[in-house]
């Protein structure tokens, strides 16, 4: 009979000083409570989320006065995570999302008047008006898109990430994307390919619950996403998405990873959405106890509360803010009102980063030949 095999020695770590693990979950800290942080941080993390919330309801209500076209996903009940995860981040460092991508967007710095005028696909918007909701791109503030196809943003994302480690920067390359996509080819194979060339990338998969409309636990093998980074023997954790200072510092801890020690992480954050899947969806999976549960779990909501109890944020203060920020929302939806549509002869403008020669810019019932 064959002699038992012994277990194959772990793959050599190349000097990178990194032990094989299990990923662990992140802690956070008790709900109701505020984290040792100083006020005026916790009050400009609050001002962010409520700037993002009332946004994307106003981009709601534009989509029913048809004044955005095609497709509309809203960040709202994510507005946590998306702050904690910027805010992570050095202004030098790549961001890459899903097509979930407005809070993003205003999150890196990127003005709220120039996201609402893309949203109306007008000129003056980050993407020129080409783009639109899905397709937010701004390389001066290292946003790289805005992806319509699931899991598009993720081999980019990688190639970046490869970019950066070849030329010896410092930068990190941030990769959003919601739990549907952890179940593709692209996210196994940019994973993979992470992993195995030490590159500077935090791959971030925002569990909201729902893949569309099918819950995680119906679609995932293992619902626990962010155990998946084992099989690559990348460090992974999953952290409670509702609070934005966990959300912050376990996202620190994925990025100083991957930029002090050049190896890839993958950081799972539990962040139900409050809507549907996009603005039409009227979300009727949900059961009237669920969508209870989380109006309930609102992070906004939530962190007022505590803001409050602590005796960081009045509710005069929060009044005023919120008029702020409202004010603020207005005049970018008037911005997006008056700006201009982008003009038909700068429809090729932006196919190629550089001039291409015989670049095809020929119009439907343009003649084939001829001037």
């Amino acid at each position: 009979m064959a002699e038992t095999a012994k277990a194959a020695p772990a793959r050599d770590r190349r000097a990178r000083g990194a032990e094989d693990s299990e990923p662990e979950a992140a802690a956070s800290p008790p709900k109701g409570s505020v984290p040792a942080e100083d006020a005026e941080t916790l009050v400009g993390y609050y001002r962010r989320m409520l700037l993002i919330r009332r946004f994307e309801e106003r981009a709601a209500r534009a989509y029913t006065e048809a004044k955005i076209g095609g497709y509309c996903h809203l960040n709202l009940g994510e507005e946590a995570t998306v702050v904690g995860l910027t805010a992570a981040l050095r202004p030098t460092d790549y961001l890459f999302t899903n097509y979930r991508d407005h809070g993003y967007a205003i999150a890196k710095g990127i003005g709220a008047d120039r996201v609402m005028a893309e949203l109306y696909g007008r000129s003056t918007g980050v993407s020129k008006g080409w783009g639109g909701s899905m397709h937010l791109f701004d390389a001066e503030a290292r946003l790289l898109g805005g992806y319509g196809i699931v899991g598009g943003q993720l081999p980019l994302a990688t190639g970046a990430a490869l970019a950066v480690s070849y030329r010896g920067g410092d930068e990190v390359v941030m990769c959003q994307m919601g739990d549907g996509t952890a179940a593709i080819g692209a996210f196994h194979e940019s994973l993979n390919l992470a992993g195995l060339w030490d590159l500077p990338v935090v791959f971030v998969v925002i569990n909201n619950g729902l893949g569309m409309g099918t819950t995680v636990e119906k679609s995932a093998a293992e619902p626990e996403l962010y155990k998946r980074g084992a099989a690559y023997r990348i460090e992974s954790a999953r952290v409670d998405g509702t609070d934005v200072v966990a959300v912050r510092d376990a996202a620190r801890t994925a990025v100083e990873r991957a930029r002090k020690e050049s190896r890839p992480y993958l950081l799972e954050t539990v962040s139900p959405r409050l809507k549907g899947h996009s603005v039409v969806d009227p979300a009727r999976y949900r059961t009237k106890e669920e969508k209870d549960a989380l109006k309930a779990a609102d992070p906004l909501a939530r962190m007022a509360l505590d803001l409050e109890e602590a005796g960081v944020l009045s509710r005069e203060e929060r009044d005023r803010i919120d008029a702020e920020v409202t004010a603020e929302i207005d005049e970018a939806a008037a911005f997006a009102d008056e700006s201009p549509a982008p003009e038909i002869s700068t429809l090729f403008d932006y196919t190629y980063a550089t001039p291409v020669e015989g670049e095809l810019r020929r119009f439907p019932a343009d003649p084939v030949f001829g001037s």
